[in-house]
């Protein structure tokens, strides 16, 4: 095993090892403000530690077979990066679901999803359940767009 191999892991753990240690370098906030929710600390200090078991997971996975090289980067990669200047655009104008939906589905496809009808559904069901994980169960409102007026009004 080269240490190469295991470079992708190992700055995966190093940012989310910093991540959780500015995480609990955050004040705590007052009952008044965060009311029965969650401290804002602990959503990042959460995803970071699913994160770090991932990535153990993705170096082990590495162990028992190690990645091919790959020559380039695939069209897919640069179509990912130029969809974000649209949801960039699209979420911060239109509304942030709105452009989840339609960047999951462009990406689908452009990853090679060959169906519609699944490169649909996710892009309607990801963003439903990601809005209604943080509006009814973490109680995190977003900011407003045309999907989130007709949702809080």
């Amino acid at each position: 095993m080269s240490v190469r191999t295991y470079t992708v892991p190992a700055i995966i753990a190093l940012f989310s090892v910093i991540i959780i240690w500015l995480s609990l370098n955050l004040d705590k906030s007052p009952p008044m403000i965060v009311g029965d929710s969650m401290q804002p600390r602990v959503f990042p200090i959460f995803l970071m530690v699913l994160n770090l078991i991932l990535t153990a997971l993705l170096a082990l996975q590495y162990r028992r077979t190690p990645p091919d090289r790959q020559s380039g980067e695939r069209i897919a990669t640069w179509g990912t990066i130029v969809l974000m200047i649209p949801f960039y655009f699209l979420a911060t104008y239109v509304d942030l679901f709105i452009a989840i939906a339609i960047v999951i589905f462009a990406m689908s496809l452009l990853w090679g999803e060959k169906r519609w009808s699944i490169a649909l559904l996710t892009a309607i069901v990801t963003p439903t359940a990601l809005f209604l994980l943080f509006d009814t169960v973490l109680r995190i409102r977003f900011p407003r767009g045309l999907f989130t007026n007709w949702w809080y009004s």
